[in-house]
């Protein structure tokens, strides 16, 4: 068996090597290191995309309110408006902007959704994928095609830093995510592994010191509108990289430049809530209102 892939560098030599896609050579080394067939593997893919379905339809058709009373009818007011004054940019962009925020206040209430790559941050790839497959009329085949590819990209930047607000701060959850949906779009939408590898640094360069300050300590406020804002964000990047704008940064430096922000931004501004928009007045009686509950 060849050694897993760990760079982004390695991953453009294998696919120019073999002449392969990139989710051809992830779902091969998938299969190889869990001792599975490449049809069971795509088959556990497949459960994560129905799963993703899932959530968007769930999230859509409910208001149902977070435990806190905090979120849960964005969605839902999002929709609304909709129905009564359509988005600037058209229909595509109401339903990538509204699937985001259905899945992500589909987790507030507990709900099953798929953590890509955490839970805090699991609107942002089914809200691209599934949006623009829609849209688009992309086939089953090749949103599992996507799906992979987006798997194989939040998985070489893990082996650099860890995918959690504590650790990198939202720039390694959110930011993760906006970059996995990027490069995923791009292949969905016929990108090169270069273009594929562009859309991703892209999407990564622009959110770099994104802090993670949860109000009262809950992925509810600013987590889930971060959400819809960074799908569309990683739409952007994907479009920059289909035109051939390229990262003068090469994307593996760019995780070297993430990883090391992480470590410099304070421990204040990590997921503990000691600081940013968890520290305003309006947190703190947000706080002391939820300590009655």
């Amino acid at each position: 068996m060849e050694k897993r892939i760990s760079t982004f560098e390695e991953l453009y030599n294998a696919c120019d090597t073999h002449e392969q896609p990139i989710y051809e050579i992830s779902q091969l080394h998938e299969a190889e290191i869990s001792d599975m067939q490449i049809p069971e593997v795509r088959i556990k893919v497949k459960k994560s995309l129905d799963a993703m379905k899932e959530a968007i339809t769930a999230g859509l058709h409910s208001k149902e309110l977070s435990i806190s009373g905090m979120c849960g009818d964005d969605c839902w007011k999002l929709q609304k408006r909709f129905e009564q004054k359509h988005a600037l940019f058209g229909k595509l962009y109401e339903k990538i902007v509204t699937y985001a925020l259905a899945t992500s206040e589909e987790n507030l209430r507990m709900g099953k959704i798929v953590a890509c790559p955490t839970a805090g941050s699991c609107g942002i790839v089914p809200a691209v994928l599934v949006a623009v497959s829609e849209s688009l009329g992309v086939s089953e085949k090749e949103q599992i095609d996507a799906l992979i590819t987006a798997g194989e990209i939040g998985r070489i930047i893990s082996n650099k830093i860890q995918l959690a607000g504590a650790v990198g701060g939202c720039q390694a959850e959110c930011g993760v995510a906006a970059a996995m949906s990027a490069g995923a779009l791009t292949q969905m939408r016929g990108g090169s592994v270069r273009q594929v590898l562009n859309a991703v640094a892209l999407a990564i360069k622009n959110l770099l010191g994104l802090t993670c300050d949860p109000v009262c300590g809950l992925v509810e406020i600013p987590c889930v509108k971060r959400n819809p804002f960074l799908a569309i964000h990683a739409v952007t990047a994907s479009e920059m990289a289909m035109a051939g704008i390229e990262s003068k940064i090469p994307i593996d430096e760019v995780i070297d430049a993430m990883e090391q922000t992480g470590k410099l931004m304070s421990p204040m501004l990590k997921e503990s809530s000691q600081a940013g928009l968890a520290r305003t007045k309006t947190a703190l009686k947000l706080e002391e209102k939820l300590k009655l509950l």
